[in-house]
């Protein structure tokens, strides 16, 4: 039943959130990304917590490596293993990194082998908008949005039209550069754009003096035609390569000691290199009927993705393709105090995988997917919203999750807001089925992870909206978590993943204030994570002559995710001079990560110091064609590590200019 019912809505098309295309340019109170209707929802009627981070944040961060942004986003936590463009992962709330969905362009983006999105692989593009919607959104699109969903969009080119060069270098014999153009003529509009991102990058082993180097370039076209007024057809393309140098992890003469365990290091590995490539496209329709009474989308996306690398083990790489489609019609009804909007969706998904340098066999794993959505607004300030999806999947038991939010907006600018959901994350084909001889064997019996959590904040605005401050309390409760265990095989301890029947919490608050007085623009946010986790970890220090000592259950906050994360931007931009000036000072407390000693590879848990980025970024509008800019990343030199053993980079500056036609 799932192949036949697969088969013939792949035929007919898919939807995503594609329409984000069509929010207004600059305008972070509109959200997209919390409803399956595609409406443009102001922030101010949505129970879910969300962020929005606009095209002329972008701009006034100077932000060139997308993932450094989100480090501004409350709930928030980003790693990066080594140099730009190595492994980066994005968590929200405690999540681990591959239960956070993400789009880019209204596709969706992971890498369909491991089932997760390496934001290492994204430059940001001339003119582009964030959403981060967090807490459980799978009733929504189905699996992996247990932590939140994260969308990315390139902007359209009646949102931001004209032709725009950059080009740019600094530090570590980097330089970069994009170029858009874009406009609309008649009935069609268009933006292409291209993004290149190359540095020399710096030597990330501890003592270490190989540099690292990296290479990324992204390039995308977007295309929306308006034969007639009720009807849109969108087309988007999207190419994306990166490469970058990496290191192994082995003992060597300058290896950590942890409780008398010398553990592995990073070590420079001269030839050792990872590199992704991937083709993505989207094709959809939206048919408004009955003065816009009814709307009917129908879109279809695929995303083609490959990896390929060197390590100390050998070559390695992976190949998979999705083939995503929905069908989604919303009707609306009710009186202007009075507002309903009924969604229904089916989703269907396809993917298949291989890893192509060990078994070489393609798996295939197919999704049916069908939401229900309610929406009710009364008087712009009461919005309840309902949310109901249930998955058919060929490879796990059918799967089904719900969302209920609430917000009301009092007179007086206090808005109180509400969720509750359920989430799920199926396992990837990585985890199923990869297999590396003496390292790695996959798991086909492993079960979906879950999770199920609640939030509720509170928002001030004064001032007209011009200050705005609020803060939101949320728990959430994981099983089934997939975490790995090493066994003996002959001599070689292979690492292979299982469900921990274990329930793990996290808990945490979010809080956040804005302020847009005068020329000066200032965004705040903190925020705290009470995520404890039970591993099987070393705890009794090694006795020299003796055996290694036999792991027992820890319980320690979730590794790689700080209990303390805050951020801080204020942007000056006087609109008596051609001038901008913006200072980002971010924060990552203290953090937990893992050690691990041979020959059992058996884990330590190790403390990672915080650390405060400071940068420091400014513009010249030399006339309306012309802008000079420049700006200095960790101006306060820290040292630090994101993730143990990888060096983060030192004090760089860049400047470059940029052409407005």
């Amino acid at each position: 039943m799932i192949k036949l019912s697969f088969a013939v809505l792949l035929a007919t098309g898919c939807a995503v959130p594609a329409l984000a295309q069509n929010t207004p340019v600059n305008n972070d109170d509109i959200v997209v990304t919390a409803t399956r209707s595609g409406d443009p929802i102001p922030a101010e009627l949505i129970g879910s917590s969300v962020t929005v981070i606009s095209n002329q944040d972008l701009q006034d961060r100077q932000t060139r490596v997308l993932s450094d942004v989100l480090r501004d986003v409350p709930g928030v936590a980003v790693n990066r293993s080594g140099a730009i463009g190595n492994l980066t992962d994005v968590r929200i709330r405690g999540s681990e990194s591959d239960q956070v969905l993400v789009f880019v362009d209204g596709i969706k983006a992971d890498d369909p082998f491991f089932a997760r999105y390496n934001f290492g692989t994204l430059i940001n593009d001339e003119a582009s908008r964030i959403e981060v919607l967090r807490g459980q959104q799978s009733s929504l699109y189905g699996s992996d949005a247990i932590g939140g969903v994260i969308s990315y969009n390139t902007l359209s080119g009646r949102e931001a039209p004209g032709v725009s060069l950059r080009a740019e270098g600094g530090s570590m014999g980097t330089y970069d550069g994009g170029a858009r153009v874009a406009g609309v003529k008649g009935n069609v509009d268009y933006a292409l754009s291209s993004s290149y991102y190359r540095t020399d990058g710096y030597p990330i082993a501890p003592g270490g003096n190989l540099d690292t180097s990296s290479k990324s370039l992204g390039v995308s076209g977007k295309f929306n035609w308006t034969p007639t007024p009720n009807l849109k057809i969108t087309a988007v393309g999207r190419y994306s390569f990166s490469k970058a140098d990496s290191d192994d992890q082995q003992v060597a003469a300058n290896s950590p000691v942890i409780m008398g365990y010398p553990v592995i290091t990073t070590v420079d590995s001269p030839g050792n290199y990872g590199a992704n490539r991937g083709w993505y496209g989207l094709l959809g329709a939206e048919w408004n009927l009955f003065n816009n009474v009814m709307t009917n989308s129908l879109n279809a996306t695929v995303a083609d993705t490959t990896s390929t690398g060197n390590d100390g083990f050998g070559p390695f790489g992976d190949h998979g393709r999705r083939y995503r489609g929905s069908f989604a019609s919303t009707v609306r009804f009710g009186t202007e105090n009075l507002k309903n909007r009924v969604t229904v969706a089916v989703d269907a998904e396809r993917q298949d995988f291989q890893n192509t340098y060990t078994d070489n066999v393609r798996h295939r794993i197919d999704t049916l997917g069908f939401v229900t959505q309610y929406d009710l607004t009364v008087a712009d300030r009461l919005a309840i919203s309902g949310s109901a999806r249930i998955d058919a999947n060929s490879q796990f038991s059918d799967d089904a999750t719900y969302r209920a939010t609430a917000s009301y907006l009092f007179p007086g600018g206090t808005r109180i807001h509400a969720a509750y959901g359920t989430g799920v994350k199926d396992p990837s084909a990585q985890n199923l089925y990869d297999y590396y001889s003496g390292q790695f064997v996959g798991n086909p019996h492993l079960k979906p992870e879950q999770s199920q959590g609640w939030e509720a904040g509170l928002e001030q605005s004064l001032f007209d909206k011009r200050v705005k401050i609020g803060a939101t309390f949320f728990s959430n409760r994981f099983v089934n978590q997939i975490q790995t265990t090493y066994a003996l095989v002959g001599t070689s301890y292979v690492q292979t993943p299982y469900n921990n029947p274990a329930h793990s919490r996290q808990r945490g608050v979010e809080t956040y204030a804005s302020a847009r007085i005068g020329d000066l623009r200032l965004d705040l946010t903190y925020t705290y994570l009470h995520a404890p986790q039970t591993i099987a970890a070393l705890t009794e220090p090694f006795a020299v002559g003796g055996d290694f000592q036999t792991p027992t259950n820890v319980t320690t906050q979730a590794a790689r995710r700080p209990k303390e994360i805050a951020s801080f931007n204020a942007t000056w931009a006087p609109k008596a001079f051609p001038v901008t000036a913006t200072l980002t000072v971010r924060y990552n407390g203290k953090q937990t990560d893992y050690a691990f000693a041979p020959p059992s590879y058996a884990r330590l848990i190790v403390a990672l110091k915080a650390y405060t980025l400071v940068n420091l970024n400014a513009t010249w509008d030399v006339n309306p064609h012309v802008q000079i800019f420049g700006r200095v990343e960790n101006l306060l030199d820290d040292r630090y590590q994101e993730v143990f053993t990888y060096q983060a980079a030192g004090r760089a500056a860049y400047g470059g200019v940029r052409l407005k036609l």
